[in-house]
C-alpha cells in the first residue's frame, strides 16, 4: 500500500523565508560619516547599500527627484544693454561678487560673478553669472563694414545721406589735435556731403622739359593735376569726424576719419579710413567697465574670470 503520510506544510514559514529572501536583495539606507575629510563637505551623506553587489550607491539623484527649490543659484544671465548689466548685477549681488572686464576687440564682455571667491572664506562655485556682450549698434556695423572700401561718388554720397545723423562737427580741442597730426583741414558735416554730391574732377596732365647741360640728356616729367570743372585745384578736407553709438543704448564714440578720392578715369572713387577704431572702442569698454563698478560698488578686474 502506498504512503499517503505527508509532513503539514507551514504556511507562515514559507511566508517568512520568502520576505528573507527578497530583504536579502534590498538595498539598506545607511549614513555614512566623512567629517575631517575636507573643506566643503557635510558631516555625513545618506548612501544605500546594495547587498546583492555588495557596494554603496549614491542616492541623490533619487533625492533631487523630489526637489521643490534649486539647492543655490547658478547659471549665466545675458544683457543687452549696460544699464541692464549693473541693475541685474545690483539684484543678485553679495559682498563677495566680481566683475571682469575684456575690453580686447573683437569681443568686448563685461561678466559679474556673483559667487565669486574671496579671502579668508570658503571657495565658492563662481557659476552664478551676469554676461553684457557689447551688442553693436547697425549704425556702427555700417561704418566698419565700408571702412577703407572705396566706393563711387553716388554710392559714397548715398551712404552719407543715410548716416548724415552720426556725422559730427569737431570741438576746437579735436580740430588741433588731428589737423596738427595729420597735417589736414578738418571738413565740417555740410563740406563732406557737398564734396560726395557735387565735386567734379577732372585729371590735367602737363610735362616739363629739362636739359642736362653736363650731358645733353633729355629729361620729361610728367605730373597730374586734379581741377573741378572751372579749371580750379580741387581742394578736399582731409579729416572728418564720426559719432556713433558703437553699443546699443551706449554712448556715442568720436572717431576721425580720413576722407580720401581717387580719379578712375571719369569716375571718383571715395573712401574713409576710420583712425584707430578699434582703440576708442577699448576706452569706451573700459569707461562702462568703470561705471559699472562705481554703480555696483563691486571690484573691477580687466581680464576674464576663471572658467
Amino acid at each position: 500500500m502506498a504512503n499517503t503520510n505527508h509532513t503539514p506544510v507551514d504556511a507562515h514559514a514559507i511566508d517568512l523565508v520568502s520576505k528573507l529572501a527578497v530583504e536579502s536583495t534590498l538595498p539598506t539606507l545607511s549614513t555614512i560619516s566623512i567629517s575631517g575629510l575636507g573643506d566643503g563637505l557635510p558631516s555625513s551623506v545618506p548612501a544605500a547599500f546594495d547587498r546583492k553587489e555588495q557596494v554603496f550607491r549614491s542616492v541623490k539623484g533619487v533625492i533631487e527627484e523630489y526637489r521643490t527649490a534649486p539647492a543655490r543659484r547658478r547659471g549665466a544671465a545675458t544683457v543687452d544693454t549696460l544699464s541692464s548689466f549693473i541693475d541685474l548685477t545690483n539684484r543678485h549681488k553679495d559682498e563677495h561678487s566680481a566683475l571682469f572686464g575684456k575690453t580686447s576687440w573683437p569681443d568686448p564682455k563685461l561678466t559679474a560673478v556673483l559667487n565669486y571667491d574671496a579671502n579668508g572664506v570658503a571657495a565658492r562655485y563662481r557659476d552664478h553669472r551676469i554676461v553684457y556682450a557689447f551688442p553693436l549698434t547697425e549704425e556702427f556695423k555700417a561704418w566698419v563694414s565700408f571702412n577703407n572700401k572705396g566706393m563711387e561718388q553716388e554710392i559714397f554720397a548715398a551712404f552719407l545721406e543715410e548716416h548724415a545723423a552720426e556725422l559730427s562737427s569737431p570741438t576746437d580741442g579735436e580740430r588741433s589735435e588731428y589737423e596738427r597730426l595729420f597735417k589736414e583741414k578738418m571738413a565740417t558735416p555740410s563740406e563732406v556731403v557737398a564734396l560726395s554730391r557735387h565735386l567734379e574732377v577732372h585729371v590735367k596732365a602737363r610735362a616739363k622739359q629739362g636739359i642736362r647741360l653736363q650731358t645733353g640728356e633729355r629729361t620729361v616729367e610728367f605730373a597730374e593735376e586734379h581741377v573741378n570743372a572751372k579749371g580750379d585745384p580741387v581742394v578736399v578736407p582731409g579729416i572728418f569726424m564720426v559719432s556713433v553709438p558703437a553699443f546699443v543704448d551706449g554712448d556715442a564714440v568720436r572717431i576721425p576719419a580720413r576722407l580720401r578720392y581717387r580719379v578712375q578715369g571719369d569716375k571718383v572713387m571715395w573712401l574713409y579710413q576710420l583712425y584707430r577704431w578699434e582703440t576708442y572702442l577699448r576706452e569706451q569698454v573700459g569707461h562702462d567697465l568703470k561705471k559699472a563698478a562705481t554703480d555696483t560698488e563691486l571690484p573691477a578686474f580687466e581680464g576674464s574670470p576663471e572658467a
